[in-house]
């Protein structure tokens, strides 16, 4: 009869598990890199124990250079902001910009709170009304819009914008790929139209949104529409061209094969376009996301329309003490929800397609 060393049994068993916990590690790595925190993969490693030393090396290339780097520009910032005098006063440096950040937050908690307050007594007149044989009254709460409302405003708009550019660039990117006739007749409007800045689209987009929308009646304010159509023309060109090169690189013995096939138009757009297409269209689409969220801010702060373009304006023309400050703050708002927006299409990008580009 064989027996079973329990010491080998029970290194098994331990390698086992090892073998198991790396694999937990090595999928949950794609999530880290999609939010951007890849560091945390070594981290995990070395406290596996897998290869300690290499995986030091690349929480020091992953985390550490860029922790130095924040660090130093924070000091660097610190130190030379003070030497610097506006017309609104020195420069703020970190500390200042982080207790605007604090008081922008607290306003904005105030202002939730009198809301509340004006809606609770709108609902007790109400009340009151409706007991009395009367009928309701509808008052609106016409208080200024919090940072974070504002912020919301900005995110909706961006949204809005790209979700028209995509509906119309990738049908159009698809044809330009499948046919040189669409593709010859499209690539001049491209051309023209691409570089054109959203400071020249703003007033075109204004006067015909105007004149088309008398009134805020409409399903959306007239505000929100033109800072959306002003994304929609300036973002829609990445996800167009990205997409006819995908389209247009699509493996050739594909197309032979979809012909052999006798497939519909339909058919070949879905099973066999789009699918080896993909990588390049969310590479397009990150592109567009991008431009929209660059112009919308721009947009907002020479229409004066509701969002952080405007917040940026309206502290600019305040001209107090505070205002450089709250400035700073938006604008790295600004820059976080441009990274944010960023990982959300990479997140979409990852779970509809099986490329390595970050």
């Amino acid at each position: 009869m064989t027996t079973v060393d329990p010491n080998f049994a029970e290194t098994a068993d331990r390698e086992a598990r090892r073998a198991r916990l790396f694999t937990r590690i090595n999928a949950a790595d794609k999530w880290f890199q999609i939010l951007g925190l890849s560091w945390l993969t070594p981290v995990l490693r070395a406290g596996a124990g897998d290869n300690p030393a290499a995986q030091m090396k690349e929480i020091w290339r992953l985390l550490a250079v860029p922790l130095i780097a924040i660090i130093a520009f924070l000091m660097l910032w610190g130190a030379l902001a003070p030497k610097v005098q506006t017309s609104l006063g020195a420069v703020p440096g970190p500390a200042q910009v982080w207790t605007e950040a604090v008081n922008l937050h607290a306003d904005a908690k105030a202002k939730a709170e009198s809301k509340a307050k004006f809606d609770a007594q709108v609902a007790q007149l109400n009340d009151r009304r409706i007991e009395q044989g009367k009928d309701p009254v509808a008052r609106a709460y016409t208080g200024a819009p919090t940072y974070y409302q504002q912020i919301w405003t900005s995110i909706q708009t961006v949204f809005f914008g790209f979700l028209i550019a995509t509906v119309v660039a990738v049908p159009l990117g698809i044809a330009s790929g499948l046919s040189p006739i669409a593709n010859a007749a499209l690539n001049p409007l491209i051309q023209i139209f691409k570089p054109v800045s959203p400071l020249a689209w703003l007033p075109i987009v204004t006067m015909i949104v105007s004149a088309l929308a008398a009134s805020n009646d409409g399903l959306f304010p007239k505000s929100f529409v033109i800072s959306a159509v002003t994304v929609t023309l300036c973002s829609l060109w990445p996800t167009l061209i990205n997409t006819a090169l995908g389209v247009a690189s699509i493996d050739k013995d594909l197309v032979n094969v979809s012909k052999v096939l006798k497939m519909n138009t339909w058919t070949k757009i879905t099973k066999l376009v789009l699918p080896s297409a993909l990588p390049l269209i969310f590479t397009g689409l990150r592109l567009s996301l991008g431009v929209g969220w660059m112009v919308l801010i721009a947009a907002e702060m020479l229409a004066q329309n509701p969002g952080l373009g405007k917040f940026v304006w309206d502290e600019f023309q305040n001209g107090s003490s505070s205002s450089l400050a709250k400035i700073m703050v938006a604008v790295l708002t600004i820059g976080i929800i441009g990274f944010l927006l960023d990982r959300v299409m990479y997140a979409l990008q990852s779970l509809f397609t099986f490329t390595n580009n970050r």
